[in-house]
């Protein structure tokens, strides 16, 4: 309340204007924006301990030489980790086998988890167990996984050479992962029977949102089965494609247990991934700058389909 011995002029001066109103706070409990920030703080602050200081750290110490071998020798030297990685020829060949490895992977994963979902988007007896059994594989753990075909490969006790003898394909035990090429295959092998099974759940789910009136008018209009399947299932469930062979490829350059239980990164590295190359630098030979040289290198490898996968992504919301 204004004081009687003040003029009017002082009063009018006192009372705030409407044309300069108070500053609004940025952070306001009362306030939507106030309360998702403070709600969101424990998540953001968890993911800049976890996530962005060891990725800080790291790319320090891939500039830096630090070995415990020899440690007179530690120090700053820059680039001078990644220029040798480039005449590394260990180094290039797990390069070689993990876009080997992957790429092969992601291609089979694709076409066998299609085809089976097509199979299982139809109506048969016994539908509903057969999609509850094809999510088994996939539903093992990583170490679960390698070390049950690490058994299956055994060349003394293995299971796929007791197959083959009984069926008559052979009449000895093979040592399968003694040849660079079959263990290449066969780790292949048993990375598509595990991830498969995701592709399949993924197509199958768009598969079913794809509405049948689509089908029937195509029919009508005298379109053919195989007509029916590329200019409609096939370019409906390329969006769930893109996303399938994105995340698939993402894991498969991050593969470890696998390589590492079934085969070690042998015979003669033909296995060794880049993670096993990572592990064997770091962990191994105790080489941490130069074992985190080649992690960046690696996330480099992996933020490059990414990349693409977010160009693309956004170009289809653009579209759309």
């Amino acid at each position: 309340m204004a004081n009687p011995k003040q003029t009017p002029f002082e009063v009018q001066h006192l009372t705030p204007s409407p044309s300069h109103p108070t500053p609004r706070r940025w952070f306001n409990l009362n306030d939507q924006r106030g309360l998702g920030l403070l709600l969101t703080l424990p998540a953001m602050l968890a993911i800049f301990g976890m996530v962005f200081i060891p990725f800080i750290s790291s790319l320090i110490l891939s500039l830096q030489r630090r070995d415990v071998g020899r440690p007179q020798l530690d120090g700053f030297v820059g680039l001078e980790n990644y220029l040798k990685l480039l005449q590394d020829e260990r180094f290039l060949n797990s390069l070689r086998v993990t876009l080997t490895f992957s790429l092969t992977s992601v291609i089979f994963e694709l076409i066998l988890g299609i085809t089976i979902a097509l199979v299982l988007n139809e109506q048969f007896k016994g539908r509903g167990f057969v999609r509850g059994l094809i999510i088994l594989p996939w539903a093992l753990p990583s170490i679960v996984n390698a070390a049950m075909w690490q058994w299956i490969y055994n060349a003394d006790y293995g299971a796929l050479n007791a197959l083959l003898t009984q069926l008559g394909l052979t009449d000895q035990y093979q040592v399968w992962l003694a040849n660079p090429h079959a263990a290449m295959a066969l780790i292949i092998l048993s990375n598509v029977w595990k991830e498969t099974p995701f592709t399949v759940l993924l197509v199958l789910a768009a598969l079913q949102g794809i509405p049948a009136d689509i089908y029937d008018a195509a029919k009508v209009d005298g379109a053919s089965a195989w007509q029916r399947f590329i200019f409609i299932t096939l370019r409906l469930l390329t969006p769930v494609i893109m996303v399938v062979a994105f995340l698939q490829l993402l894991w498969g350059l991050q593969t470890f247990e696998l390589a590492y239980i079934v085969t070690g990164g042998g015979p003669a590295s033909s296995t060794e991934l880049l993670s096993l190359r990572i592990y064997a630098q770091t962990f191994r030979s105790l080489r941490f700058g130069y074992g985190a040289a080649i992690a960046y290198l690696t996330g480099m490898l992996v933020l490059v389909p990414a990349l693409f996968y977010i160009r693309a992504a956004y170009r289809s919301i653009v579209e759309y």
